[in-house]
Order: C-alpha cells, then sequence, then structure tokens
C-alpha cells in the first residue's frame, strides 16, 4: 500500500460504529495479577503476534479498524481493556497478593508482561498515549519479551508530563501545578463528556458508554502515574529492536517533543495529519508505517 492510498482510504473513514466487534475477532480473558482482562484477538496463532495495549479510559476497540489490516499483512492481533477500564473494571490493586490500595506502574507492567507470556513471544507491542510508558517499562525490563516497539501519542517527557500540555495555551501550566490527579482527571472526563475533540456521533456514544463502567478510581491513579512517568530514554536506546514514535500534528503534546524523544530513544518518528488518536483516525497509514518499519529492520 502506498502512501498515497493509504490517505485516501483513511480520508474515507466514516462514522464507525465502535461497538460492533471487527470481522474474525474472537473475544478472550487473560487471567493476570490485578484479575481479569477483557481482551480480543484474530488473526493464525501460528503467525508473529502483535499486542495493541490501549490508555485512560480506552479499550480494546480503540483498535478495531488497525485490526483487519494487521491480519491482512499476516500477524496474529491482540488487544485487552487495561485493568480498571471499560469490560476489565473488576481489575484492581486489591486484587493483587498482596493486595495494595491504587494502581500503580508495577501493576500495569505486572499484567502486559503476564498477557505477553499467554502466547508466542517475542511481540511486537504498540503502546497508546499511558500505555506506551507500560510498554517502555516492559521493553527494557523484559527485553526477550519484546519484538518491536511503537509508541503511540506517548507522552514524550519524563517526570511531571503535564507540564508540557500543547493542546489548550497555559493547560499545561495549570494542570501541572495547581490541580492535584483527582482534580486533572476531572477535567480529562469533563472535555470527553462534553465532546471537544470534536468525535462523530457513534464514537462518541461508545465513549460515553465505556465510562459508565470503567473506575473513576483508576482514571485518578493513572493522571497521577503520568505526573511521575520513568525516565527510561536510555536503556532505550540500548535496545536493538525496531522503535517507532507515532503521534498526531494537533496531539496532546507538540510534535517537537515528539521528534525530541525519538531521537533521544533511537526511534523513528511520524506525524499524523490528526489529533491525539490516529489508531482511530488514521489506521491505515500507522499500519502501514508499522509494518514497513518491521519489515524492513527483518531485511
Amino acid at each position: 500500500m502506498t502512501a498515497v492510498v493509504a490517505r485516501t482510504l483513511d480520508d474515507a473513514i466514516g462514522d464507525v460504529d465502535w461497538a460492533d466487534v471487527p470481522p474474525g475477532v474472537e473475544l478472550v480473558r487473560y487471567t493476570v495479577p490485578s484479575g481479569v482482562l477483557a481482551g480480543y484477538a484474530a488473526g493464525n496463532p501460528s503467525h508473529p503476534r502483535m499486542l495493541l495495549v490501549p490508555g485512560v479510559t480506552g479499550s480494546k476497540e480503540d483498535f478495531a479498524l488497525m485490526t483487519p489490516l494487521l491480519v491482512r499483512a499476516g500477524y496474529r492481533v491482540e488487544s485487552f481493556d487495561l485493568a480498571g477500564q471499560y469490560q476489565s473494571h473488576e481489575a484492581g490493586p486489591e486484587q493483587l497478593n498482596p493486595p495494595r490500595k491504587q494502581y500503580d506502574h508495577e501493576l500495569f507492567v505486572d499484567d502486559l508482561v503476564a498477557v505477553l507470556r499467554t502466547g508466542r513471544t517475542p511481540a511486537h507491542v504498540l503502546g497508546y498515549s499511558f500505555a506506551g510508558t507500560v510498554a517502555q517499562l516492559v521493553a527494557v525490563r523484559h527485553p526477550q519479551l519484546v519484538a518491536s516497539l511503537t509508541l503511540l501519542s506517548t507522552p514524550p517527557v519524563s517526570g511531571q508530563a503535564f507540564r508540557k500540555l500543547a493542546s489548550v495555551h497555559g493547560l499545561g501550566a495549570f494542570v501541572s501545578h495547581f490541580t492535584n490527579a483527582h482534580q486533572s482527571a476531572g477535567i480529562f472526563l469533563w472535555g470527553i463528556r462534553r465532546n471537544i475533540n470534536h468525535a462523530p456521533e457513534h464514537r462518541l456514544e461508545f465513549v460515553q458508554h465505556r465510562l459508565k463502567f470503567t473506575r473513576r478510581s483508576s482514571i485518578d491513579d493513572m493522571q497521577g502515574l503520568m505526573r511521575r512517568t520513568p525516565e527510561v530514554d536510555a536503556a532505550l536506546r540500548e535496545l536493538g529492536i525496531p522503535k517507532l514514535v507515532a503521534f498526531g500534528r494537533h496531539d496532546t503534546w507538540a510534535p517537537k517533543h515528539h521528534v525530541a524523544f525519538a531521537g533521544r530513544i533511537g526511534a523513528e518518528a511520524i506525524e499524523y495529519e490528526t489529533g491525539h488518536s490516529p489508531c482511530e483516525t488514521t489506521p491505515h497509514q500507522l499500519v502501514r508505517d508499522m509494518v514497513r518499519l518491521i519489515e524492513s529492520a527483518e531485511r
């Protein structure tokens, strides 16, 4: 698929019913340290494995348009809802051994490692937004599990990631200095419910639906974790695997921060003419670039 064809196909995407299960998808469950996670799988299990991990308030359905494209490209595709999110809302820190009070990086890292170990490894991993931070930690701690790493709209700075927000002038400084995790989560949820990103009708209906199930405490805790984004740039740079930093021109963080991040970790940086969700709005271009990067490295 050429770049022009991919852009043309993306431009033709209409108002998708995101509640529909993509063709050929099997609903699955993963037993992990925090409980049971809802997931799906598609494609031949003997093919190279691609694991797509959604972010805060997200779910496996965020990759509904990418999944059939990746299956046609020859991959076994899997995804799941993070602990506390949508159909994995019952999974949480109280189910750990020993129990803990909050969702933390270790919970999400251990869950992702458990999912990876249920199938063929090393696997190609895409981490979307907050999940990109989790995927980085897994890659540097368990390099034998990860064949390639795509960081989609991932916080491109360590520490207090909100200090570099670019979507609204001055918002980054306000959220960073004048709100706590619960308050910044409230701002985040207010924006979703008010549809400030102008999502199409069916997309907004689905997003509102899954918020009814997602634990507010998990959102609060994830917002807190994004204020403590780990610094693993040097360790990522040393990994001898294909790495892609993918982002929209109108993302939450400005393109210059994503490009600088890619340079620090030795990744290719690709920008799309969209916002925070290329997996939804430019899936053909994103899949094309992921497959090209992986196949180029293999050759």
